[in-house]
C-alpha cells in the first residue's frame, strides 16, 4: 500500500516505522519547520522514509491509507480533501489496533485517564497477568506492536483526538471516566467532543465490557448507546459495579457483594482519585484479577509524574507537580485535594476557561495565586479582589514568589487549570521544568 502519515510527532514516527516495517511505501508530511525537525528529518532519512516538512503537497494525496497523528485537527486540508476524494483517513490508535490480537483495555475521559491507565496497568501486573500500558501515556501504540507478546494486556490511554479517528477499533474493556468541556477548538463543539468520547465503546459487543461513572451526566447519556456488559462506579449511589457505602469501597459484581477496602488506605489522595482507583478495580476485575491482589495494588500505588506529585519537601513546604491539569476541571480536583493552605501557580493558554467553578474552593483554600502565561491577566483580574495574585512572567519567577510566600506547613501547588503551548512544547516539558526550579531552591 501506499501510505501517507500526516503529522511526525511520536505517534506519527511510530506509524511511519510500523508501516514501513509491513513493507508498504510510506510518506510523510508535516507542517513544522525544517529547522524545528532536524531530529525527526534524521531518523525517517536513517529508515529510508521519503518526507516532506514545512508544508502539505498534492504528494500526500497519492495514497491508498491516510494516517493521522493525534493531533492533527479535522480541519486540516489534506484531512479534508483526502476524505473528498475516497481516500480512507484514520488515526495511528486505529492504525496500530489493526495489528494487534492482544486483549485491550481502553481507558479515556475528560481528567483522570493517565492516573487510572497507569493504576490499571499496576493492578494488573501485582495480579499476575501481564501488561503494558500505551497510548497517551509512555510509547505510542504503533512503537510497541512488534515487541509485545500475545498474551500481554495493553492498557491504553486514549484521547478524544485519537477517537475522532477510529472506525473499527474495539478494546476488550472500556472505560469512561468523565466528560467536561474540553479541546472544543479541536474539535468545533462541546457536542463534537462527547460523541468523540463515547466512540470508544461503539463498537464494543455483548461479551465486552463497558466501564462508566455512574454520577457523570454526560457519561450516563450515553447508557442507552451501549451493548456491552455494563459495570458502573459511584460515590452517590449503590450500583452495579464500584461504589463508597460509609468509609468503604464496595464491589458488587455478578451478585456478589464484598468490601473491598477503607477509601483512607487508597494510596493517592483526593475524591477525583476514589473514581479513579474503582474505575481501575473494575477493569481489573474484567480481566479476573482477584481482589486482594486489587486492594494490595490501590494501597501501594503512589502517582504518575505531573499528577499531584510531591517533587519535594522544603522547610515544611511541600511542592506539588500537577502539570498535566490542562483544564478547568482538573484544577478544581486538585484545589480539593489538600487540606493545607495552597499557594497555587496557575496559567498557560486557554481554551475557553470559565474560572467561576473554582471560585469556592479558592476562597476557601487557597492562600495566594501567582499568575504566568497567556491567562495571567484573565486568572488576575479574575481572582485579585479576592486573594493575593501576583503575576509572574516566566515559571522560574513563579516559583521563586512561591517559596518567597509558603510557611511551613503550606502546600505550593502547580495546576495551571490551562494548555501548556504558550510557553511549552507539552505538559510534560512544562512539568519537568517546575521540577529543575524546585529542585534548585536552597
Amino acid at each position: 500500500m501506499h501510505i501517507t502519515i500526516v503529522g511526525a510527532a511520536r505517534s506519527g514516527l511510530a506509524a511511519a516505522l510500523l508501516a514501513q516495517r509491513d513493507g508498504d511505501r510510506v510518506f510523510v508530511t508535516d507542517s513544522i519547520d525544517t529547522e524545528k525537525a532536524a531530529e525527526r528529518i534524521q531518523l525517517l532519512d536513517d529508515a529510508g522514509i521519503e518526507h516532506e516538512f514545512g508544508q502539505h503537497t498534492e504528494r500526500s494525496l497519492k495514497a491508498d491509507l491516510i494516517v493521522v497523528s493525534p493531533g492533527v485537527p479535522p480541519s486540516n486540508p489534506i484531512r479534508r480533501q483526502a476524505l473528498e476524494e475516497g481516500i480512507e483517513v484514520i488515526g495511528e490508535l486505529e492504525f496500530a489496533w489493526r495489528h494487534l490480537s492482544n486483549t485491550i483495555v481502553a481507558i479515556t475521559g475528560t481528567n483522570g485517564k493517565t492516573t487510572t491507565t497507569a493504576l490499571t496497568s499496576h493492578i494488573l501486573n501485582n495480579g499476575g497477568v501481564r501488561s503494558v500500558v500505551a497510548g497517551n501515556i509512555g510509547e505510542p501504540l504503533s512503537s510497541i506492536v512488534s515487541t509485545v507478546s500475545a498474551d500481554t494486556v495493553i492498557v491504553v490511554e486514549v484521547s478524544s483526538y485519537q477517537l475522532d479517528t477510529i472506525k473499527l477499533f474495539k478494546p476488550n474493556v472500556s472505560v469512561l471516566l468523565n466528560i467536561t468541556p474540553d479541546h472544543t477548538t479541536y474539535h468545533g463543539t462541546f457536542e463534537q467532543y462527547v460523541n468523540a468520547k463515547w466512540k470508544i465503546f461503539a463498537r464494543q459487543a455483548e461479551d465486552d465490557i463497558v466501564v462508566l461513572n455512574a454520577d457523570d451526566a454526560y457519561v450516563m447519556q450515553a447508557r442507552p448507546n451501549t451493548r456491552s456488559t455494563t459495570a458502573f462506579f459511584s460515590i452517590g449511589h449503590e450500583v452495579e459495579g464500584a461504589f463508597v457505602r460509609g468509609d468503604e469501597v464496595v464491589l458488587r459484581w455478578q451478585q456478589t457483594e464484598e468490601r473491598l477496602m477503607p477509601t483512607r488506605r487508597i494510596g493517592v489522595p483526593g475524591l477525583h482519585n476514589v473514581y479513579n482507583s474503582m474505575a481501575a478495580a473494575l477493569a481489573a476485575r474484567a480481566v479476573e484479577v482477584s481482589s486482594e491482589s486489587i486492594r494490595n495494588s490501590l494501597s501501594s500505588f503512589n502517582g504518575v509524574e505531573h499528577r499531584l506529585e510531591t517533587v519535594r519537601v522544603l522547610n515544611g513546604v511541600r511542592w506539588i507537580n500537577d502539570s498535566k491539569a490542562t483544564n478547568i476541571n482538573a484544577a478544581w480536583y486538585a484545589l480539593s485535594s489538600f487540606d493545607r493552605p495552597l499557594v497555587w501557580i496557575a496559567g498557560g493558554r486557554a481554551d475557553g476557561n470559565d474560572y467561576s467553578s473554582l471560585d469556592e474552593l479558592v476562597a476557601t483554600n487557597a492562600k495566594a495565586i501567582i499568575c504566568i502565561g497567556e491567562e495571567a491577566t484573565a486568572i488576575f483580574n479574575h481572582w485579585c479582589t479576592l486573594k493575593r495574585c501576583v503575576k509572574a512572567h516566566t515559571l522560574s519567577e513563579a516559583v521563586q514568589f512561591a517559596a518567597d510566600t509558603a510557611e511551613a506547613d503550606d502546600v505550593v501547588l502547580f495546576s495551571p487549570a490551562c494548555k501548556s503551548f504558550d510557553m511549552f512544547t507539552d505538559f510534560e516539558e512544562r512539568g519537568r521544568m517546575f521540577k529543575e526550579l524546585v529542585q534548585q531552591l536552597g
